[in-house]
This record gives C-alpha cells, sequence and structure tokens, in this order.
C-alpha cells in the first residue's frame, strides 16, 4: 500500500482537492499554485506533487469536486420540491441556481463573475473536456427532472435554449457592467418559461 491510499493519505489528499476547490472559486484558475494549495490545506508544499502528478490533475480533481457538489446540492433541492408547489418562481430559482450557484448576497455579481471565467478558461484546457461533458449531462438530466417534477414538458433541445439564454443574458450584463447579473438572467428566464 503506497502512502497515498493509507488512510492518512486519503484524507491529505482530500484536503488539498477541497483547498483547491475553495481557491478554484474564489479566484479561478489563477488561484490555483502549489503553494497556495498546500497552505489554504494547512499541508506541506511538497504535497501537492506527491499526491498529484501536475497541477493539471489537481485543477481537474478541484472541478470535479466542486462540480459534484454543486449538483448532490441541485438533487437535494429536487427531493425537497413539492410537485404542488412547482410555480414559475419556483422553477425560475432553482434553475437559476444550478446554472449560476447559489445567489451569494452582496458579493452575488462577484460570484457569477467568477463562475463564468471558470466556465471561459476551461475551453482553454483540453484536459478538462471530458470532466466537464459529463458534468454538463449530469447538469442537463437534473434541469429535466426539474420540469419534471413541476410537471413540465420540456425536452432536451428546451434546456439547451434555456441555458444558452440564460448564459447569453449574463455575458450580456456583465459586459454592460450591471451590478445584477442574476437578476437580469432571472427576468429573461421568467419570461422564457411563461406559459405560451
Amino acid at each position: 500500500m503506497t502512502a497515498a491510499a493509507t488512510p492518512k493519505g486519503v484524507r491529505r489528499r482530500q484536503a488539498l482537492v477541497e483547498a483547491a476547490a475553495e481557491l478554484l472559486v474564489e479566484g479561478g484558475f489563477a488561484a490555483l499554485r502549489h503553494r497556495a494549495v498546500a497552505e489554504r490545506a494547512g499541508l506541506p508544499l511538497a504535497s501537492t506533487t506527491y499526491y498529484f502528478d501536475s497541477i493539471d490533475d489537481l485543477v481537474t480533481a478541484a472541478l470535479e469536486h466542486h462540480g459534484d457538489l454543486e449538483l448532490a446540492r441541485g438533487k437535494a433541492r429536487l427531493d425537497e420540491l413539492d410537485p404542488d408547489d412547482c410555480d414559475g418562481e419556483t422553477v425560475t430559482d432553482l434553475v437559476l441556481e444550478l446554472l449560476l450557484g447559489p445567489p451569494g448576497g452582496e458579493q452575488d455579481a462577484e460570484a457569477v463573475v467568477l463562475r463564468y471565467e471558470r466556465l471561459i478558461a476551461t475551453g482553454r484546457r483540453p484536459y478538462l473536456r471530458p470532466l466537464m461533458h459529463r458534468q454538463k449531462s449530469a447538469l442537463h438530466a437534473l434541469i429535466l427532472d426539474i420540469f419534471a417534477r413541476a410537471g413540465r414538458r420540456v425536452g432536451p433541445e428546451r434546456v439547451e435554449e434555456l441555458i444558452a439564454l440564460v448564459d447569453g443574458t449574463v455575458v450580456n450584463a456583465l459586459i454592460e457592467v450591471d451590478p445584477d447579473p442574476r437578476g437580469v438572467a432571472r427576468k429573461m428566464l421568467s419570461r422564457a418559461l411563461q406559459p405560451r
């Protein structure tokens, strides 16, 4: 058994993954440096290269951890959803939470900016494509489940359109330096979900 497979090794590796995920959320890919991750985890600098073959491996593990947490949070929210209380606002808010993360109070606009920076930056990292594709598929399935629970007939193509609408609205709001990109996206998504 290698040291990385011992209980202590598993805990240390997980601490590094969680620290890297936190830094990624707070500062994007530029924040992920060996020293910063080790310091955040409270571990020696050498631990990052001991438990991960490269910074790319650490980035992948951090993104996977963060994405899995968000999907689990979304599934938990879906499980709490009462089909009798699935009005348009509830569905809109839940879909937005999955796409933009949970509302962050005063720092929400900054959190949305960092989220989109991460998403865009993954396009320059081909090694992340399989992970992003897998997480995108899981996200789409979760959004389809939300609509099904709410008794709405929405297919995969419509989910793609709604995600594109939110993404485009948020990017335009960021270009306009709108202080509430989530609010702008909420209005657009709410309109798009109105019965026709």
